[in-house]
């Protein structure tokens, strides 16, 4: 199979457990955030490979709806949101990799 279906099909995957996880969560910053970090983390723990890792994780974790939740906020918000994001995500992948 080619690997951009196999990519594909991961996202696909990826993006419909966010979605669910992120609508049970209650939607907004703070899910994305620990969405975002628990993405981190299992991409730090199990380094898989490109369905699992560039599709599911991929997919899971979410750029674009941390862009657009930054952008329509007050600025001071937006700042720490960012710091929150950078921490966190780089914080959950090295916890994930040296827990591994």
């Amino acid at each position: 199979m080619p690997q951009f279906l196999v990519v594909g099909a991961g996202a696909a995957l990826g993006a419909v457990a966010r979605y669910l996880l992120s609508a049970a969560l209650g939607g907004g910053m703070l899910p994305l955030l620990l969405i975002n970090i628990l993405g981190s983390a299992l991409m730090g723990y199990f380094r898989p490979g490109p369905f699992w890792g560039t599709g599911v994780l991929g997919g899971f974790t979410s750029f674009a709806t941390f862009a657009f939740l930054t952008s329509e906020a007050h600025w001071t918000v937006a700042l720490a949101y960012v710091l929150a994001t950078i921490i966190g995500c780089v914080g959950g992948y090295l916890a994930g990799d040296k827990l591994r």
